[in-house]
């Protein structure tokens, strides 16, 4: 078991699916816009950075795992042209918000969404051409297995964009991100969201997430053949790149 399976949302005992799920409906009105805030717009850089690592390979029919408020999915929609993604997470409350702004960017018919457990999904194997997540596998009760799982799913060949906070390795950044998250975050949280809990979560999470090399075990042990990862904005984001 990994550190971040052991963190539950709230710091209530119980189902850590079930508890995550409940803290994303809650802070779904507010997530978009203090999301967007805490990182200084700058989340959205990452993710184009993410998305254009699959612009060289087949992403046909894509599947963005954890997707909250689709995000990462309209975007990789307008950037790569998919003939579908599918767009799947466990919260309801933050779909909802994802399926009004695909509506309103006129992509409904090409960014569907789909309440799934993203550690248990329903698709056949070897289904889509690509897989990408942004922020969302740091959440997952059982890591092994949601990536298991996003391998089974993935075609042979196939490609996997992740995009994840992580915790800057060198000075200064390192001891700034630390007073950041742990003072700001959650006060920003509490403002905003009126959820501190929820925030404070999301810190704790990042310092036990496997970082760097670590994550690249992970993903070949998943099933992927190749994977790499590339810190951005001083170690604050890293994304990975994985090849079935």
């Amino acid at each position: 078991m990994y550190e971040q399976e052991k963190i539950n949302p709230y710091g209530k005992k119980g189902e850590k699916d079930a508890l995550v799920m409940e803290m994303f409906n809650n802070i779904a009105p507010t997530y978009d816009r203090l999301n967007h805030l805490m990182s200084f717009d700058i989340d959205k850089g990452w993710r184009k950075k993410a998305i254009r690592q699959l612009m060289p390979y087949d992403h046909r029919r894509i599947l963005d795992i954890a997707t909250g408020t689709g995000d990462f999915a309209i975007l990789a929609s307008k950037i790569l042209k998919p003939e579908k993604i599918t767009a799947v997470d466990i919260s309801e409350g933050m779909m909802n918000v994802g399926r009004l702004k695909a509506k309103e960017e006129g992509l409904a018919n090409v960014v569907v969404f789909e309440k799934e457990d993203c550690q248990n999904m329903s698709f056949p194997d070897n289904t889509f051409d690509a897989v990408i997540s942004a922020f969302g596998i740091r959440n997952f009760s059982d890591l092994d297995k949601g990536l298991s799982e996003m391998c089974r799913v993935l075609k042979k060949g196939g490609h996997l964009s992740i995009v994840e906070l992580s915790t800057p390795v060198r000075f200064p950044m390192k001891q700034l991100f630390k007073v950041y998250s742990h003072l700001m975050l959650p006060t920003y949280g509490r403002l905003i969201s009126h959820d501190k809990s929820a925030y404070e979560y999301l810190t704790k999470t990042i310092e036990a997430f496997p970082q760097g090399e670590e994550m690249m075990d992970v993903l070949m042990k998943a099933g992927f053949s190749k994977a790499g990862f590339k810190r951005l904005t001083s170690g604050i984001c890293t994304m990975f790149f994985a090849e079935k």
